[in-house]
C-alpha cells in the first residue's frame, strides 16, 4: 500500500488572485489605514505618513530576510525590547601574582599567596539582591574559605 506523502508544504495558497491572504489582509489594512490619512490629514504632511505605512505593509506581506516573514522579526524585536534582562560575565582574574605565573606550580603557589594577602579584606554587603550575593559569595568567599583551610 503507497501512501501520497504531502509536497511544497510551505508555501502558502493563493486565495485572492496572486496574493495569499496574509498578503491581502496587510495590503488591504495598509491601503484603508493610507486612505484615511489622505482624508483627514493635509497633503503636504501625508504623504510621508502614507510613504511609511505603504513601506510597513508591503514589508509586512512580501519581505522576507532569511526566509523568514518580517512579522517574525518584528515580534522578536518587540519581545527584546520589552521583556527583562538578565546579563552574565565571565569573572576575569585581575590580580598580578595569579596572571603571571608560567607553570602549574606557580599559578597554586601565586594563587595561595594571593588568597593570603587579600583573605584579609572586609566584604561589604553590596546590595539586597540574592543573586547579587550569591555570585559575591561564590567569587570572593570561596577564596576567603579555601585559604583559612590551607593554613
Amino acid at each position: 500500500m503507497q501512501f501520497q506523502v504531502p509536497q511544497f508544504i510551505e508555501i502558502e495558497d493563493k486565495i485572492f488572485g496572486p496574493f495569499t491572504l496574509k498578503q491581502f489582509i496587510y495590503a488591504a489594512g495598509g491601503a484603508g489605514i493610507s486612505f484615511v490619512i489622505y482624508e483627514f490629514v493635509p497633503f503636504i504632511v501625508a504623504i510621508p505618513i502614507i510613504l511609511c505605512i505603504l513601506a510597513f505593509s508591503w514589508a509586512l506581506g512580501w519581505y522576507k530576510p532569511n526566509g523568514k516573514p518580517f512579522i517574525n522579526m518584528m515580534e522578536s524585536a518587540f519581545k527584546y525590547f520589552f521583556t527583562s534582562k538578565l546579563y552574565i560575565w565571565k569573572k576575569v582574574d585581575r590580580r598580578p601574582e595569579v596572571g603571571k605565573a608560567k607553570t602549574a606550580g606557580e599559578a597554586a603557589a601565586a594563587e595561595a599567596e594571593a588568597a593570603k594577602k587579600y583573605a584579609g579584606i572586609m566584604v561589604p554587603k553590596i546590595s539586597d539582591s540574592r543573586l547579587k550575593d550569591l555570585a559575591w559569595s561564590l567569587d570572593i568567599k570561596e577564596s576567603m574559605y579555601s585559604d583559612k583551610s590551607q593554613k
